[in-house]
């Protein structure tokens, strides 16, 4: 188990009713704030009203459209806002997108330069003040309500790319498992691959981290228990509250714990939302499966074996690679039982680009630095041609 340091200072506020603290959590961060929201949906559920009511003793400002894949325009928009309003606290309300274009707003707002100047240069310190940013959650999927990291497209530049700062740590969050009840199907099933998908991209390591990787099973196999009875019954509280939390614990920091950071996956996957502009999820249903083919040796097998066995029930008394090829074929499964496209031809994207995607992932990532198996360009394009 590697050296590690683990503090994650956000106040959580969990479950019913919730909203009326948060208030007293705000309060100490300042009482001019910037609304940040997504389409109507806040408005159609009656959140948006609730928000207005509990925080009567604040000034509002509002920032909303806010898109799926948060781009860097709203961003520019949202900093105008700050600069002119003299904003002193954020309020995120909506998912993983709303949350980090609030975040990168947060950062945005006190740098010199142009904000996709900053997403360019964060990995070099160009992060520096921020505004406090606060969430009311109302989709279990990024997990951007307990992490620092927050992720900016540029269509112009057919670039998404993620920062991570500290202080773009959510100071406090609401998550309140009945404001998820209203999110569509489509969203519920997408939003529990990426809670799958961050558990994996740290799970599959070289190292010896058995609580660690214990800890990753578990947060699998709620969803596999939950998403699907979401999905049936979206009112059942049980199930959307085990989403919401295992959401914010898959990639808070808990389930890398003592390893490295693989993320290859959504590495790759970052290139299909760049160009395409698709549902993250969904690409990652997409590539997950296809990777594990692809990276799977005698080096690996061991690691996949046991996802296989542990997460999956996978018969022990299989050889190893028809365990762990078991293993891939019931996560496959289950992303089709949650009636998410499986190929790129399933939402109309070709290979026109592979190249340039493949040459776009590995320069501005860390694929050849922390991954389990390291990528080349030559390797991307063959994993993008497996999942057409």
């Amino acid at each position: 188990m590697n050296n590690f340091r683990f503090c994650v200072g956000t106040d959580i506020l969990f479950g019913k009713n919730q909203l009326k603290n948060l208030p007293k959590a705000m309060q100490v961060y300042g009482k001019k704030v910037l609304l940040v929201f997504g389409g109507g949906s806040i408005k159609q559920s009656g959140l948006y009203d609730k928000l207005l009511f509990e925080l009567k003793d604040f000034e509002i400002h509002e920032l909303s459209g806010v898109e799926p894949n948060p781009r860097v325009e709203t961003v520019r928009k949202g900093v105008e806002v700050c600069r002119e309003k003299g904003i002193e606290v954020l309020l995120a309300v909506g998912g993983g997108s709303t949350i980090d274009c609030a975040k990168a707003i947060a950062a945005a707002t006190f740098y010199e330069g142009d904000a996709w100047d900053m997403v360019l240069n964060a990995a070099d310190g160009s992060i520096g003040k921020t505004l406090p940013v606060c969430t009311v959650l109302t989709l279990a999927a990024t997990g951007s309500e307990m992490d620092s990291a927050a992720v900016v497209s540029n269509l112009e530049t057919r670039e998404k790319l993620t920062i991570i700062n500290s202080g773009l740590l959510p100071k406090c969050s609401v998550l309140d498992p009945e404001n998820t009840f209203s999110v569509p199907e489509a969203q519920t099933a997408a939003g529990s691959v990426d809670i799958m998908s961050h558990v994996m991209e740290v799970y599959f390591g070289s190292e010896k981290t058995f609580l660690t990787d214990r800890i990753c099973e578990a947060l699998l196999k709620t969803v596999i228990q939950f998403a699907p009875i979401a999905l049936e019954e979206p009112r059942d509280f049980e199930a959307r509250a085990n989403l919401m939390w295992a959401s914010s614990l898959a990639i808070n920091g808990l389930c890398n714990a003592g390893k490295a950071h693989d993320w290859s996956c959504h590495y790759i996957e970052h290139e299909l939302s760049a160009y395409y502009d698709i549902t993250h999820g969904v690409g990652l249903a997409i590539v997950t499966p296809q990777w594990m083919r692809y990276v799977l040796n005698e080096n690996t097998v061991d690691k996949f074996a046991t996802f296989a066995v542990n997460v999956w029930n996978v018969d022990e008394k299989l050889d190893k690679f028809e365990q762990a090829n078991e293993g891939i074929k019931c996560l496959e499964s289950f992303f089709k039982k949650l009636a998410i496209p499986m190929t790129l031809s399933e939402v109309n994207i070709g290979e026109t680009h592979f190249e340039a995607m493949a040459k776009h992932a590995v320069k501005h990532t860390g694929l050849n630095k922390y991954s389990y198996v390291l990528l080349n360009e030559k390797d991307i394009v063959a994993i993008l041609k497996m999942c057409l």
